[in-house]
């Protein structure tokens, strides 16, 4: 009965999927192909490459990707909690689910206020 719900879904991913191969063989078989060797450089600009083809990136850059992430994905926990509490509040198991929220933003804010106080927050 569960399976019967989920088939809709399992199709739209199957017309989807189905989709993205028609579009990508038809671009193949029907796109202009006029290689040469000015055009298979890299980035396929025609222009000589200045430089060397990769660039350091600053690990300050992944790290307030990561935290982004990390914040994010708080929000993803605190929308269903949020949704659920009133139901929680009316069987009398409101303090407990609250409680457990605060643990869980308490553990949260704690590494909010590390990542800060090392400056990893800071862009230059």
């Amino acid at each position: 009965m569960i399976a019967n719900e989920y088939i809709s879904i399992a199709i739209f991913i199957g017309v989807t999927a189905l989709i993205a191969v028609i579009a990508i063989v038809l671009g193949t078989l029907f796109g202009p192909q006029r290689p040469g060797p000015k055009k298979n450089m890299p980035y396929e600009s025609g222009m000589d490459p200045i430089g060397p083809g990769q660039r350091r990136m600053p690990v300050r850059f992944y790290l307030i990707s990561v935290l982004f992430i990390l914040f994010d994905i708080e929000v993803v926990f605190l929308v269903p909690w949020a949704l659920i509490f009133s139901d929680f509040v009316e069987r009398g198991q409101g303090l407990f689910l609250m409680v457990e929220m605060l643990v869980f933003i308490l553990i949260l804010l704690v590494g909010y206020a590390y990542a800060w106080k090392k400056g990893a927050l800071e862009w230059e």
